[in-house]
């Protein structure tokens, strides 16, 4: 019997069918999605404790105001009255039926709720939809997400930038294991390119300012990666392929329980040589998850992440560089723990620190000598927040983060600069109704560099078909803060600004929600958003040295569709569209390489038990650029890339996979200049027991 703090997994099955075959089932689930929902008032996997390698980072005044929030429920908890135990909820299915998993959602309001309780618009790509899929990269995961248009310098491993709403490529917050992956001296570009997901990864993407709960660089929105605990479902995975462009790529996975502990490592690695001179790419990563339950009220466990990538890099197909290339290491590690002082009480905590070495290597002709930058840059971050849900209608969250950056970059501005931050937050979910959802929130970051920045939020959710369709609105605040080459760098051309402002954002949206639960049922989902910004920094080239400023002002604004829907019993398509405007408000100009019209359809089909077949079609359309030989602005290219793949399983556990990308051999470039690859073929086998 479970601990009466983990929360109950809901059991769904037909009263016909006997106990052993519903437990069978439910485990199956859990195999495939991931995880299973919760219901409302679960706890959180807390986080706790950290890496001595990294204490140091953190100044003593920072860490003894962030961990005063931790005091909090054992001076109330005398006042604290014990929470209602949540029920299971029991849906009726007829034999044969199967069920669409709603995914639970943590990143929206940093609580685990369904889907159905959200004022805001998040998407959840699970495990299960990346094996249907056959996506293979973060960048290739995050191209099926409406709002979120992608542009590529080129191919497997190439810089990458996500738009998110039309929001610049630093604009958006990316989140690995809970704590902030972006870097302080430059776009985090170079992971959104090159990143491979790990075995059970899952990725939650909340469009919208987010700043409330995440702080900097969630403007335009936060895509969240993590890897859950495995419920105690062992499981083995070997997968190699091989195919086009002389690719070939490995990965081994382990995931399960054994004597309290909870466990996940996978390793994997491959490489690429591209199609043009000096574009190989290769990769390794290793990541591990483990967890212990301490007692009935206390939880700790550990996280660790090494990437590591070797990119040659030519450059646009003007200059075709045979030397320049990029190399990165990356380590990233948590230590975590949820502790439940008191009923009702709940307190989730993460320390966690980043070592990342960037090395690149430019060459500028003849004339010059080749330039080597190395940026090193260490992250330390104390996160600790506490939640009450005592109450029957309200669920309260404070907390407060400290965090610590230390970057040197040898290259552009030769910087060596360290920032100390500090954060408060806090949030009211207001269940004003059983189907009337409402939250509110405010937080307060103060920086040693630029000073203060303040931002808030508010949700609404109606449900008015309980747990099929919803009504849904959300206003936020977000800000950027300027980068340390913004703030300190220099050059015999450039100076930076150290008077620069954090860049500002507001949004709103609002939505409908139809929510597909069961087999042959379809869910849909439409939002129209507007995000103004303003305090943009741009550069001035009208003095020398160049420098920066906050002069510029943006708006973006549109429609996103998403969905899904059963052509038949067993067709299943995957949609989704995006409309975007997206203007320069300062100069009256488009803003580059967002498309006005971008979308993908998915087909997939199980044949047989033991076959399934899958087509994709995306496009985008109707953008601006910059002409790469010129510098000019042109209008860019529209292009339609399609997809072809499919699976057999050619004994129990052992199945064989084949895609079939750039079906028509589309000649495309989604940056000007930087040659999309054509077609290419791959296969692998995917061995699991």
């Amino acid at each position: 019997m479970r601990s009466p703090n983990i929360c109950p997994r809901k059991a769904h099955a037909a009263g016909a069918i006997a106990r052993t075959v519903r437990e069978n089932f439910i485990a199956k689930m859990k195999r495939e999605d991931g995880v299973l929902p919760h219901p409302a008032g679960c706890r959180l996997s807390a986080k706790l404790s950290l890496t001595s390698m990294y204490s140091s980072l953190f100044p003593a005044g920072l860490v003894r105001r962030a961990l005063i929030v931790a005091a909090l429920p054992a001076a109330l908890s005398a006042q604290a009255t014990p929470s209602t135990s949540p029920q299971t909820e029991v849906v009726r299915l007829s034999i044969g039926d199967t069920i669409e998993l709603v995914p639970v959602v943590v990143t929206a309001t940093r609580t685990a709720n369904e889907l159905s309780t959200l004022g805001t618009a998040v998407d959840v790509i699970t495990t299960t939809d990346r094996r249907r899929h056959q996506q293979d990269s973060l960048a290739a995961a995050l191209g099926g997400v409406p709002g979120a248009p992608l542009s590529s310098s080129g191919a497997t491993g190439a810089t990458a930038s996500l738009f998110l709403r039309g929001a610049n490529s630093n604009q958006a917050l990316f989140l690995v294991d809970g704590i902030r992956f972006s870097d302080a001296n430059a776009d985090y570009n170079v992971f959104l390119g090159s990143a491979a997901l790990g075995a059970g990864d899952t990725i939650e993407i909340v469009r919208g300012p987010q700043s409330t709960l995440y702080g900097g660089e969630a403007i335009g929105g936060v895509v969240a990666i993590s890897a859950g605990p495995s419920d105690g479902l062992r499981e083995r995975s070997v997968v190699t392929e091989a195919g086009s462009f002389g690719t070939i790529r490995g990965s081994v996975a382990t995931s399960g329980a054994t004597a309290g502990w909870d466990y996940r490592l996978n390793v994997q690695g491959g490489h690429t040589d591209n199609v043009r001179p000096n574009n190989a790419f290769g990769s390794a990563s290793a990541n591990t998850r483990i967890e212990r339950r301490i007692s009935d009220t206390f939880t700790v466990g550990a996280t660790t992440r090494w990437f590591h990538t070797d990119y040659g890099d030519p450059g646009d197909r003007f200059t075709n560089d045979p030397d320049d290339a990029q190399r990165e290491n990356n380590t990233l590690v948590t230590l975590f723990g949820d502790a439940q002082p008191a009923p009702g009480w709940s307190v989730h905590a993460i320390v966690g620190g980043q070592d990342r070495r960037l090395v690149s290597n430019a060459s500028f002709g003849a004339a010059f000598a080749n330039s080597n930058a190395v940026t090193t840059n260490r992250r330390g971050v104390l996160d600790v927040q506490v939640t009450y849900a005592g109450t029957a209608r309200h669920r309260l969250t404070v907390g407060s983060t400290a965090e610590t950056t230390h970057t040197r970059n040898t290259g552009f501005g030769a910087i060596d600069r360290r920032q100390d931050s500090l954060a408060f937050f806090a949030q009211d979910e207001f269940n004003a109704t059983d189907t009337l959802h409402l939250t509110a929130g405010l937080r307060s970051d103060d920086f040693d560099t630029f000073g203060q920045a303040t931002t808030g939020r508010a949700t609404a959710a109606w449900e008015f078909s309980p747990k099929k369709a919803k009504l849904r609105a959300s206003y936020g605040t977000g800000f950027r803060s300027p980068s340390f080459l913004d703030l300190y760098g220099r050059s015999a051309f450039y100076v930076g600004n150290p008077a620069l402002k954090p860049e500002h954002a507001r949004g709103w949206d609002v939505g409908l929600d139809l929510l597909g639960r069961f087999r042959n049922s379809n869910s849909l989902s439409l939002t129209w958003f507007e995000n103004r910004y303003s305090d943009l920094i741009t550069g001035n080239f009208s003095v020398f040295p160049s420098t920066v400023a906050n002069v510029a002002r943006a708006r973006t604004r549109g429609v996103e569709i998403s969905g899904h829907t059963y052509l038949t019993r067993l067709w299943r398509a995957d949609f989704n569209y995006t409309y975007l405007e997206a203007h320069n408000l300062a100069s009256g100009t488009r803003l580059l390489r967002r498309p006005r019209h971008s979308g993908s359809i998915d087909l997939v089909y199980p044949v047989l038990n033991a076959f399934s077949i899958g087509a994709g079609v995306a496009y985008a359309a109707d953008r601006r650029d910059i002409d790469a030989s010129t510098f000019a602005t042109i209008d860019g290219e529209n292009y339609t890339v399609a997809r072809l793949y499919g699976s057999y399983e050619l004994r129990p556990n052992l199945t064989l996979k084949v895609r079939l990308e750039n079906l028509l051999n589309e000649k495309y470039e989604s940056v000007n200049g930087y040659p999309a690859p054509g077609f290419g073929a791959f296969g692998g086998i995917e061995w699991r027991w």
